[in-house]
């Protein structure tokens, strides 16, 4: 394990692995708004941090100035030699333009509302098995007894692969998203056995076709030619950890809202058409996500002096909380009306899941509530939350009330 520095100030040494951020980050991004809008690190060789609405926008939608080659910030740097390019490794999220357009567009029929609303009954009669399986128990870990089981699940039937490798995927996650302290060479090191696991899965596939998404892509063409397999397992990693790491986390964060805010769960049991309105603000307060881009040459921008291949770490979530764009931005509203959040990114590299992850958390709290009408914190003090670019909560001890 590394053992870094805490940090003193956020504003010229940030690190969203710091136990500050991963605890509470939103008074840290507040006070960044108010003080230094653009955060700067020396830490993972050197980084910024947009902590407004404005410049997290301006940074996402440029694609001459950033690029999205990786978007994990690590002590590393990738190889242009050694990426698949045009691809990235995780098309089309790691896609720069133009390749990027050909890339999303062969994902987002299969994440269309069509197949996706197909899915839904499949994943409502997941929710109550588990909440089957939790029978009457008094304490229920919303996030590792409910939560961390159904994203994993669902991602498993699209791809099509073996449902005893759900405990592989999450493992998966974590070496992708949580391991980014680790040294370049051990971080390679923990890539290999998630490379070769889609190595034998792609090549099940074509042994084996199958109706699922893994088949789609390898029945999938570009002018003419099928996919390479590193675009092929890039976009299933990219799948798996989009898939499941933020749907389990925003799952997980709007259990814990709801389990400390009984005016809000209590109109959430008695209002059922505030549904959808509730589930983009829990999206707005709550986003899960932050992303990454490289620097693609020394410049100004945002009146900083960023260097080639300085991390831009863009907080969506620091976005969603910024009043000058949000009224009464650090309120939880469960039914405001408008809300432009950015939970879901901005620019070309917005999320193509949306549709997926909207599906899963509302019907995740649907199937909760109807069950368990009466919830609170267990202890609040127990509350753990992951660190990484991935924010949501995982020991989340929840009392059930009779």
């Amino acid at each position: 394990m590394t053992i870094k520095p805490p940090v003193e100030d956020f504003a010229t040494d940030w690190d969203h692995t710091d136990p500050q951020w991963v605890q509470d980050p939103y008074p840290i991004w507040e006070d960044l708004r108010q003080r230094c809008p653009v955060a700067h690190t020396e830490r993972f060789g050197g980084g910024w941090f947009p902590a407004t609405h404005e410049g997290v926008s301006m940074v996402a939608k440029d694609t001459e100035n950033f690029t999205s080659r990786t978007v994990v910030v690590g002590n590393g740097r990738p190889d242009d030699d050694a990426l698949p390019a045009p691809i990235g490794v995780a098309p089309p999220i790691t896609s720069d333009p133009p390749f990027h357009a050909i890339a999303r567009r062969i994902m987002l029929p299969a994440l269309a509302p069509g197949p996706v609303n197909e899915l839904e009954p499949q994943v409502r009669a997941l929710c109550r098995r588990l909440l089957d399986n939790l029978g009457d128990h008094e304490i229920i870990n919303g996030g590792m007894d409910y939560a961390q089981y159904i994203p994993p699940t669902v991602i498993q039937q699209l791809l099509g692969f073996p449902a005893e490798d759900e405990e592989t995927f999450r493992e998966f996650v974590h070496v992708i998203m949580e391991g980014v302290d680790h040294p370049e060479e051990e971080r390679i090191e923990e890539f290999a056995p998630i490379e070769e696991y889609l190595r034998v899965q792609i090549e099940d596939h074509r042994e084996h076709p199958r109706d699922d998404f893994t088949n789609y892509l390898l029945n999938a063409e570009i002018e003419g030619n099928k996919l390479q397999d590193e675009h092929i397992a890039g976009t299933i990693i990219l799948t798996l950890v989009a898939g499941i790491d933020t749907t389990w986390s925003a799952i997980g964060a709007a259990l814990w809202h709801l389990a400390s805010h009984p005016d809000d769960l209590a109109r959430l049991v008695n209002e059922p058409d505030l549904m959808p309105v509730a589930i983009e603000e829990f999206l707005r307060f709550y986003a899960p996500v932050t992303m990454a881009r490289l620097v693609k040459h020394d410049m100004e921008y945002l009146g900083c002096p960023m260097k080639e291949d300085d991390w831009l770490l863009l907080g969506f979530p620091a976005a969603n909380r910024d009043p000058a764009v949000f009224k009464d931005a650090d309120k939880f509203i469960i039914d405001r009306v408008e809300n432009r959040h950015v939970a879901f990114g901005l620019g070309i590299h917005r999320c193509a899941g949306s549709n997926l992850a909207r599906m899963e958390l509302r019907v995740a709290i649907e199937e909760f509530i109807a069950r368990h009408p009466r919830f609170e914190l267990a202890d609040p003090s127990d509350v753990t939350w992951a660190p990484g670019q991935v924010r949501g909560p995982r020991n989340l001890p929840i009392r059930i009330l009779r």
